[in-house]
């Protein structure tokens, strides 16, 4: 039997003339590790990922000095089934944590007067400025409903619109108002309030609801284990894995760690913080964009900014620009639009949970370059969309909320796109 060196001599050589061989047994073993969790992934999907961890890893053959590849992965309904951040809120509301501002005008700059008048209405008179309202409780209730009908329906109870003058492509007021309700609170305080969402979200059985205020709200959350064992294998090939989050950062650091992710490897929404280490209303900026602006959070464009500049360092507006190729992720993978950004900057392969979103599913499906790869959603998967997805006409919502077509990078309109990848039970490459 040939040795190590001899056989990756071998395997170099053919690389040059363009045949593929495996690499060593010996380095398989003992440094590479392939993915376990078969069943869920669709079609070759399994298949395409394990030829990137080939490609780009370190183990074929083992290299231990080579740069490591980055892989980001979004969180909520990508490496979970629901929202953590939704886990949070609904927690938050259930115990009475969310401490009562002084104005409510103050908690979000994109807040309408409307909604502002509606939570005072609602909430002043339980508590002073800065203490905790009693949402848990009966006399709460009104409270919790108004807090919880602006955050999860940006309107208020009685349908006026909650948020307004917002960037589309940079920031999402909604998903802000969550850390920016946190106001008060140490950063470690947060953390253990997500943590214990988390554990009632995951003790919770599969589609069981909770009592919110006077109303119910999702009650679970359940890790995607075939995300988890892809997460384990890229991270045992040499891969620098990142979570891109637009929930609270303390909340996913949480949860990150328990599919192996460490709190310096997590990117959420980022609050400003006092001298004594207590959150604000206000957040981090990003690129050209400032502490306490409020309007670059990890969403969109946004996400691109932030992966930029906490992965490859890139600093000041550069970093709301798509990087040369070398700076960039090689891999990565989301089930939204607020993702579209950071997956078109992969440069090897972006993987999509389909949750039957616009302008992702457009880019998806057209997969002009051949790096996507979609699959169904791994717990409660959707059947078929109706139609096609509107490509060609509104499938992409501009910086003021505009709708018009999905273009291309060489500014091509991509046609409207119909759902392929889907559950069917008939079939035998669906979960």
């Amino acid at each position: 039997m040939r040795s190590n060196r001899t056989a990756t001599l071998a395997l170099i050589a053919a690389a040059g003339s363009g045949l593929l061989l495996a690499p060593p047994a010996e380095a398989d073993q003992s440094h590479c590790r392939r993915a376990t969790v078969g069943p869920g992934w669709y079609g070759d999907n399994q298949a395409r990922l394990q030829e990137l961890i080939d490609q780009y890893g370190s183990c074929n053959p083992y290299r231990p000095a080579r740069a490591r590849p980055v892989a980001v992965f979004d969180w909520d309904n990508t490496v979970v089934k629901n929202d953590v951040g939704d886990a949070t809120m609904f927690w938050l509301l259930r115990n009475g944590k969310i401490r009562r501002p002084a104005d409510w005008a103050a908690t979000s700059r994109f807040l309408t007067p409307a909604a502002a008048t509606a939570l005072a209405g609602a909430c002043d008179a339980l508590a002073r400025p800065g203490a905790p309202l009693p949402t848990g409780t009966p006399g709460g209730a009104g409270c919790a409903d108004e807090i919880n009908a602006v955050y999860g329906t940006a309107a208020t109870r009685a349908g006026a619109a909650a948020f307004a003058g917002w960037d589309r492509r940079t920031t999402e007021p909604s998903y802000s108002w969550l850390p920016q309700l946190m106001q008060g609170w140490t950063a470690r305080e947060i953390r253990g309030f997500a943590a214990a969402a988390r554990a009632e979200s995951l003790a919770a059985p599969v589609g069981a609801v909770q009592q919110v205020g006077s109303g119910t709200a999702t009650g679970w959350v359940r890790y995607y284990e075939q995300q988890k064992d892809l997460i384990g294998t890229l991270r045992k090939a040499g891969f620098d894995v990142w979570i891109s989050s637009a929930s609270p950062q303390p909340v996913v650091e949480v949860w990150a760690e328990g599919a192996g992710i460490d709190a310096d490897h997590v990117i959420g929404i980022r609050n400003t913080t006092t001298h004594g280490g207590r959150l604000t209303s206000h957040l981090q900026g990003c690129g050209s964009v400032r502490d306490g602006a409020d309007t670059m959070i990890t969403y969109i464009d946004g996400k691109r900014c932030w992966i930029n500049k906490e992965i490859f360092g890139v600093r000041g507006a550069a970093a709301e620009k798509v990087q040369p190729a070398a700076r960039r992720q090689v891999f990565a993978a989301g089930d939204s639009d607020t993702d579209i950004s950071f997956l078109r900057d992969a440069t090897a392969l972006r993987l999509v949970v389909n949750r039957n979103k616009n302008e992702l599913m457009c880019r998806a499906y057209d997969n002009s370059d051949g790096r996507w790869i979609v699959n169904p959603m791994f717990i409660e998967p959707k059947q078929q969309k109706t139609g096609s997805y509107p490509c060609a006409t509104t499938g992409y919502v501009d910086h003021d909320g505009t709708k018009g077509p999905v273009l291309r990078g060489d500014a091509s309109v991509i046609p409207d796109q119909t759902d392929s990848v889907f559950q069917d039970p008939a079939r035998q490459d669906t979960p």
